[in-house]
């Protein structure tokens, strides 16, 4: 019988609009949309899970809350740092300030607000840690960043909640990399489309680390890609080219094409959130998690044979 190995992604939008409230709230108990996560986080039950929309804090005390509230906690957590909310000290929506959350290197109210994190029952490999979100934008290869964010020193990095690759150490002592990210909405921006061009080339992104044209070394020969691309191949705002040309690329297996996020009336269901196992990877299951009343984000999971 297959040894299965489950990975899943899920959005959770749990971030708060200040900083040390996700851990407040996650120590208090009874808080709806924190019980209601913690409810679907238990069904998934996944052996390896990244979350996004979970605050960041320097010690990872908010992420370990929410783990302990968890009927079968995670013996193994990563906190991802984003660049939300990080100060730039330029004026980057043009308002004749460079304090608001918009002028962060990217959109915040605080310095970590709503990052990313790996909950795993596999331990992390020492060492086989990258995090990609200080890379500059100017340096991707075929960016598409607008003109008047070139001169910006030091230079505006591409991630906007972050780019990162997280070795895990299976039972065997093989290697499984984790490439994960969470690319910002291509809506909300000006004439010069800042955020739709920054979409794109946060996808983009990974076709040039495959490619080896990144100043980075590439991933362990078992990966999986995951995360939100904020990018549907066929529907919705935003540029498609990148996320279809990621989904066609060979290295990699698309086998869970459904709508990931419901956004309401006005724009509806969407796909927004991806798991890509790398070709040579044996895919035994894939499915998405039913969403309870409220939840925006379907959990999306993959069945790996490793």
């Amino acid at each position: 019988m297959a040894e299965r190995l489950r990975v899943a992604f899920w959005n959770t939008e749990l971030e708060r609009q200040g900083p040390g409230l996700l851990l407040r709230d996650a120590l208090k108990g009874g808080i709806d949309d924190i019980d209601t996560a913690r409810q679907l986080i238990a069904e998934v039950d996944a052996d390896v899970l990244v979350l996004s929309g979970v605050d960041f804090d320097a010690t990872g005390a908010a992420l370990s809350a929410l783990n302990a509230g968890l009927p079968r906690p995670y013996p193994h957590l990563r906190a991802l740092r984003p660049n939300t909310g990080v100060p730039s000290g330029a004026d980057l929506d043009g308002d004749g300030r460079s304090d608001g959350p918009a002028d962060a290197l990217a959109f915040g109210f605080f310095p970590g607000q709503g990052g990313m994190a790996v909950l795993s029952r596999l331990g992390f490999r020492p060492g086989a840690e990258d995090d990609f979100t200080g890379f500059a934008w100017r340096d991707l290869p075929g960016n598409r960043m607008p003109a008047a964010y070139a001169p910006l020193a030091p230079p505006l990095p591409l991630s906007s909640r972050g780019h990162y690759r997280t070795g895990l150490l299976l039972a065997d002592g093989q290697a499984l990399d984790l490439l994960t990210w969470h690319a910002t909405t291509p809506a909300f921006d000006s004439e010069a489309d800042e955020n739709g061009r920054r979409n794109h080339d946060e996808t983009l992104f990974w076709t040039a680390y495959l490619d080896g044209a990144l100043p980075f070394a590439p991933p362990a020969p078992a990966f999986v890609l995951l995360g939100q691309a904020n990018a549907d191949p066929d529907k919705g705002d935003g540029d498609s080219a990148a996320i279809r040309a990621l989904l066609a690329d060979p290295r990699l297996q698309d086998l869970l094409p459904d709508d990931t996020v419901d956004f309401g009336r006005s724009i509806g269901p969407l796909r927004a959130s991806y798991i890509l196992p790398a070709a040579g990877l044996k895919v035994l299951a894939t499915g998405r998690m039913e969403r309870p009343p409220g939840v925006r984000h379907w959990p999306v999971w993959v069945d790996l044979d490793l």
